[in-house]
Parts: structure tokens; C-alpha cells; sequence
């Protein structure tokens, strides 16, 4: 299985799980389960994250699923040649766990219409490839919520990726949330037009503590934030992983993705028969994101409103998105009600108190 790999596959493979754990792999089981990450395993990070979603996968499938990795492919025609290799060696479900996938991997379940796909952010689906998602901008409303609260300076550190509509709803809520703790606050934001560049990632959260902000927070990969972060004595809302073990001094709270339970329905769905294309987009309620790591030391009474906000939240009694909302150049974006679903998805403005620019997306 797998022989004939391209070399440069073969060594992704090798690298991510294991020569030993590779060779052997399970030869008999009901589905080949594939998973295309965009950067390292590491340690913490947003592809941690989906490896963890993984292995919980594989434990509770056990000899139904076999699961196989790639760490480390660009987006773009090396993610293509990746997934169809894949499929052509017999993985019946692939994950394509990153934003640029999604046009690769349509275009390879377009060639492989007995595969199965499932694409992570994605906004376009197939006879055979199916997208999910998490509302991440709930618990990003709680860990800015708790920044305002904490914060001497009001001023946040803000590191982004990219700039789509996901991201935006991310550095959207945090502000939000922040300001309704304290009116005054801003956050500051600096774009990296990249998902995994560790160096960068530390430049930018210096920069950001050079200019006032005593807490940061980011959208990107690594764990470089936050061990700068520990560095420099400021507070973090550490994103996708509990960061403690990187910022033990620093971290108030992580925001962070739970694949595990989803990953292994979509598997059993896929071995039952029953699986179909659908747009998923689950939120606190359903699991896929959470507040996690709360720090122990925060006073009582923050800890206690912060759960009361996290629960009303779960219960659909808030709403991240809700009127008023005003730009970032004063322009009145909702005077009353709340954003509907399709206006959250298309998100491409910043709410006031962000101090940054909204470049052309990618």
C-alpha cells in the first residue's frame, strides 16, 4: 500500500507518522481515512489540532479505519498531487484541512467520484466532497471579553493570517468582545499573507508589544506568539491549542478546536453508507470550539461572569454579532437585530476599535 508514492510523499508520510507505524498500517480495514495537512504536526497549532481529531478518530474506529498523514503541503498544485496520489492508492476519505485546498481538492473529487472528501473552511461543495467548519468567533468574543477585563494597557496585539472572511470574523468578535468590557480598548493588527511562518509570527507579536499591547492573541500556526508572549511578561489568548506548556506565565485562556468527535462520525457515516455533502458550521453548543485552560489564577468574580457569558452563548441567549454594529471608519454596519448566517460567512469590513486595514483578500 502506498508503494508507489512519489518520493517526496513517501518522505511527508514517513516524517508524520513513522516508518514503523506505516508499514504497519492496518491491510483489512473498512476505510482508508487521509488527512492533507498544510504545516508540521508540532506540538500545538492548527494542525495539531487536526492530528488530535485523528487519533481520536483512530481509536474509536480501531480496526474499521486505517489513517494515514501528510504534514507540510503547500496550497495550491502540491496539495493537488497530494490528494491524487492519495486517492489513487485507495484512501476513500480525505480531509483537506486547509482554506487554499479547497479548489485541489474539487478538482481532484472531480476524478475520483468514489472517494469521499471533506474540506475545513470551505464555501463550495460536490456530489462527493463535503465541507465544516467551527463558529470560532464565539469563544473568540470570550477570550477578547476576557482581555478587556484583564488588560492595564487596552490594548491588544492581534497576529492574522490571511485576510478572509474567517479570520475577520475571529479578529471581529475578540474586539467586540473586549469592548464590552472596556469601551476604550483597541486591538491592533498585523496581517502575515501566511498560515506557518513561525519567525514572522514573533516578529509581528513583538511589534505589537512595542506598540502598547500588554495582551495578544493570533490566527496563525505555530506556538511563536505565544512563546513571545512569555517573553516580554504579556497576557495571552492563546488560539486553536492550549499553549500553556509554551506560555505557562502568560496564557489567560485558549480558544480551541475539537475535531475528534466530528472526524469520527464523518468516518462511520462514510462506512455506513449514509454520508452526504453537506456545509457543516458548529459552534460552542455542538463541541467543535470551546474556551479552554481558563487560567486558575484569574480573580472569582471574572471567572464566574466569563462562564455565564460562555453559557449564554451555548444557550443562543447572545449573540457575537449583534446590533449596534459600526466599522472601523465609522460607517453603521447593523443598527438593529443581529447578523444572519450569510452576512457573518461574507464578512469584509472591521468593527470599530480595530487599528489596521483590511487588505484585498487572497
Amino acid at each position: 500500500m502506498f508503494k508507489n508514492l512519489p518520493r517526496a510523499v513517501t518522505a511527508a508520510l514517513v516524517s508524520a507518522i513513522g516508518v514503523s507505524a506505516f508499514a504497519a498500517a492496518p491491510q483489512t480495514a473498512a476505510l482508508q481515512a487521509c488527512f492533507v495537512y498544510v504545516s508540521p504536526v508540532g506540538q500545538a497549532g492548527w494542525t495539531y489540532q487536526h492530528d488530535l481529531g485523528r487519533q481520536t478518530l483512530a481509536k474509536a474506529l480501531g480496526s474499521q479505519v486505517s489513517t494515514h498523514v501528510v504534514e507540510a503541503v503547500a496550497e495550491g498544485p502540491d496539495s493537488e498531487r497530494v490528494m491524487r496520489d492519495l486517492a489513487q492508492q485507495g484512501c476513500g476519505l480525505i480531509f483537506a484541512t486547509s482554506f487554499g485546498y479547497l479548489e485541489p481538492a474539487l478538482r481532484v473529487a472531480a476524478e475520483f467520484p468514489a472517494a469521499r472528501f471533506e474540506h475545513a473552511g470551505g464555501y463550495k461543495t460536490a456530489a462527493n466532497l463535503g465541507t465544516y467548519n467551527a463558529r470560532y468567533y464565539e469563544a473568540r468574543w470570550l477570550a477578547g471579553w476576557l482581555a478587556g477585563k484583564q488588560s492595564k494597557t487596552g490594548v491588544a496585539g492581534y497576529v492574522a493570517g490571511f485576510p478572509i472572511p474567517e479570520v475577520v470574523q475571529g479578529v471581529n468578535a475578540f474586539t467586540l468582545g473586549m469592548r464590552a468590557a472596556n469601551p476604550k480598548a483597541e486591538v491592533r493588527l498585523v496581517w502575515l499573507n501566511s498560515w506557518f511562518d513561525p519567525a514572522r509570527e514573533r516578529e509581528a507579536a513583538i511589534t505589537l508589544v512595542n506598540q502598547g499591547a500588554d495582551v495578544l492573541t493570533n490566527h496563525s500556526g505555530s506556538s511563536a506568539v505565544a512563546q513571545a508572549a512569555e517573553e516580554k511578561g504579556v497576557m495571552l489568548l492563546a488560539y486553536q491549542s492550549d499553549m500553556a506548556r509554551f506560555a505557562p506565565k502568560a496564557q489567560l485562556a485558549a480558544v480551541t478546536h475539537q475535531w475528534g468527535g466530528y472526524y469520527t462520525e464523518v468516518a462511520r457515516s462514510v462506512i455506513a453508507g449514509t454520508w452526504t455533502p453537506k456545509p457543516v458550521w458548529g459552534g460552542m453548543k455542538d463541541g467543535l470550539v470551546q474556551l479552554s485552560a481558563v487560567n486558575p489564577a484569574l480573580p472569582v468574580a471574572v471567572k464566574a461572569e466569563l462562564a455565564q457569558r460562555q453559557q449564554a452563548i451555548i444557550d443562543g441567549q447572545f449573540k457575537p454579532f449583534a446590533a449596534p454594529l459600526v466599522d472601523n471608519q465609522g460607517r453603521s454596519r447593523l443598527a438593529r437585530g443581529v447578523l444572519d448566517d450569510a452576512q457573518i460567512v461574507g464578512m469584509d469590513w472591521l468593527v470599530q476599535g480595530v487599528v489596521g486595514v483590511l487588505p484585498a483578500s487572497r
